[in-house]
């Protein structure tokens, strides 16, 4: 349905686009430094999930209409923004916390269940306005209209790079929670990580609030 030839330029084109960190790549190493790599995995595999829905929107053309709309458009990215910065306040509430959760294997802050860290990184994915404008833009492009079934061939391009970004994002989270675990040798320094944690997915926040399309 898709030659290699597409699924290969496009497997370039995806990689150039994530290996610059985004949004994605900052929240799971702020969710890492803030709670560790079980965290930080189960926000990576939401993440990718998230990233996901956005293909299926845009394969259903609901993705177009969110790029065309700046309305749309404005709305999605202050959602995605109102809950990082949400989330930021609240590792850095907790920071202090770290110190018995490193002890206990507890996690810090409010109780979240595997399935409530993974819907939270689905819910970064989903908003995130680099996927947006990338699966908007870009995955249309590289569709061969004449072959037919094209939201069939979005969906089939959709997962090179949803499967990059599973890999690198959980490869940025490992390395993010290895270093927790030097700074866990010392109480300040944990406390220290995990409101950078925290200031991280705030200025991501606010980042993502103030950046993107004017119109």
């Amino acid at each position: 349905m898709v030659s290699s030839d597409r699924v290969l330029a496009f497997a370039v084109m995806s990689l150039l686009v994530i290996v610059i960190p985004g949004p994605s790549v900052l929240f799971v190493i702020g969710r890492a430094l803030a709670h560790g790599r079980r965290t930080a995995v189960a926000t990576a595999v939401g993440n990718v999930f998230g990233s996901y829905l956005l293909v299926v929107a845009v394969a259903v053309g609901v993705g177009s209409l969110v790029e065309r709309s700046a309305a749309v458009y404005l709305a999605v990215k202050l959602a995605g923004a109102a809950y990082l910065v949400l989330l930021g306040v609240q590792a850095f509430r907790h920071r202090r916390e770290l110190t018995a959760a490193a002890i206990t294997r507890q996690p810090t802050g409010p109780a979240r269940g595997e399935l409530r860290t993974v819907l939270d990184g689905a819910l970064v994915g989903v908003t995130n306005p680099k996927g947006v404008v990338f699966f908007a833009a870009v995955l249309p492009q590289f569709v061969d209209h004449a072959a037919g079934h094209v939201p069939a061939q979005m969906l089939l391009l959709g997962l090179v790079p949803i499967t990059i970004g599973l890999v690198t994002d959980t490869l940025w989270g490992l390395t993010a929670s290895a270093a927790r675990t030097w700074f866990a040798r010392s109480d300040r320094r944990l406390s220290m990580i995990g409101g950078a944690g925290g200031f991280t997915m705030i200025g991501l926040g606010l980042t993502v609030a103030v950046t993107g399309r004017a119109d």
